[in-house]
């Protein structure tokens, strides 16, 4: 075959750098027969309500991520909503939140009668800026809920010092970041809580489910009292002080979480080093920069790996149109969400808790241009592969680079 014809971007005709029918990426989730023992045990030993294998699981996970305590319930929405009303959220407060995430996390601001303040991101890693946070803060902010963004640690010397200072609450939002680390130590109870998420997308999966996690005794009851149907921990079965409803996790999943918990170090080494490896190469394509990694960054899940995208070094290709031309050449990606302030939920002039908030003169610079023009992301499960799969990431954007440059 020619050189021109290789070199002939395969949304053209020409030949894609990776034939996905031949040499398809890692699939997931991944599974063997210890998975499926663990679930017939559960069903076997006939069991299927109770905690056995919840509060295990709740116990390990905790203890891996450097915890005391650790919650387990439906999912990280849950999570996150519970860890708010723990920390006394209610009607009227705000909550400090990144417009560059999931949808749940204003949505959760809203589910305890709160109102999210959006504040802009980081240029460098996308997670929510302290000082644009700090910034947003009024009398009445009660709350930051900061997102470890793809699983890059947030700042967390910033925003403990920040929380301490204005007497908030600090909630982490830990959905995409098992085994992210900041300066030696996991995150999820560096903050006052942490939510994770055990959603079929996540390095961690029983296809739903989350967990809360917490250093503080308090917290770890009041969470476990809102997701029991406000039981106290411990007490008896119908004695009740908060309102709380059903929100558990259930056996099956946790037997499972437990089994997937043996996996976790050694797929997010792989990711970890297959991350680096992409910084660093993508790093010398003209028009792609890599996300920063802080130094004080010990431990990044790469849930996705995101970079960013110049089109004036792409011969003005739009972000749209890469992203179409990687995925020929069998590098499936995709591009940024646009921010949730515009997003129809917070319509302009909107009531929420009693207070008129007007949405539409919401702007976040950096979030309107990492979700219009510079974001793109690359599944968790690519970064599982060899280092020769990941060499294959590299030379398919360096081919459209080269291509766009003609």
């Amino acid at each position: 075959m020619s050189a021109s014809a290789i070199e002939q971007l395969a949304i053209n005709g020409g030949t894609p750098v990776r034939d996905v029918k031949s040499r398809p990426w890692p699939q997931w989730p991944i599974w063997d027969e210890r998975d499926v023992q663990a679930v017939n045990d559960v069903i076997r030993s006939g069991a299927w309500t109770g905690a056995t294998q919840v509060n295990a699981f709740a116990q390990e996970f905790a203890q891996f991520h450097e915890a005391r305590f650790g919650v387990c319930n439906a999912s990280c929405t849950i999570s996150l909503q519970s860890a708010l009303r723990a920390a006394g959220v209610g009607m009227g407060d705000e909550v400090i939140v990144p417009p560059y995430t999931f949808i749940a996390v204003p949505t959760v601001v809203l589910l305890v009668n709160a109102v999210p303040v959006f504040a802009d991101i980081d240029p460098d890693t996308h997670t929510l800026d302290p000082k644009a946070a700090e910034a947003a803060i009024t009398p009445r902010t009660r709350a930051i809920l900061v997102v470890h963004h793809a699983g890059c640690p947030a700042d967390m010397d910033a925003f403990p010092e920040l929380a301490r200072k204005h007497n908030l609450a600090l909630i982490e939002d830990c959905a995409t970041a098992h085994t992210s680390a900041w300066r030696g130590r996991k995150v999820g109870a560096i903050g006052d809580m942490g939510g994770f998420s055990f959603n079929a997308s996540k390095t961690m999966t029983a296809g739903e489910g989350g967990i809360i996690v917490t250093d503080n005794e308090e917290y770890y009851e009041r969470c476990a009292s809102i997701v029991n149907v406000g039981r106290l921990v411990p007490g008896a079965k119908y004695e009740h002080t908060l309102a709380g409803t059903n929100l558990r996790m259930t056996e099956f999943q946790a037997a499972l979480l437990r089994v997937q918990l043996t996996r976790m170090p050694e797929q997010a080494a792989r990711r970890w080093e297959n991350g680096l490896f992409l910084n660093r190469e993508l790093a010398k394509i003209p028009g792609i920069r890599p996300m920063k990694l802080d130094e004080r960054v010990t431990g990044h899940s790469f849930r996705n790996y995101p970079f960013r995208f110049d089109a004036a070094q792409f011969g003005r290709m739009t972000r749209a149109e890469f992203t179409k031309a990687l995925s020929a050449e069998g590098v499936p990606c995709g591009g940024g969400a646009r921010p949730l302030y515009r997003d129809s939920l917070f319509r302009p002039q909107n009531t929420y808790a009693g207070t008129q908030m007007d949405y539409s003169k919401v702007y976040c610079p950096v979030a309107e241009r990492a979700a219009e023009e510079e974001a793109v992301m690359l599944r968790q499960t690519q970064l599982l592969g060899t280092r020769e799969d990941t060499q294959d990431i590299i030379d398919a954007v360096a081919k459209v680079q080269r291509a766009a440059s003609r």
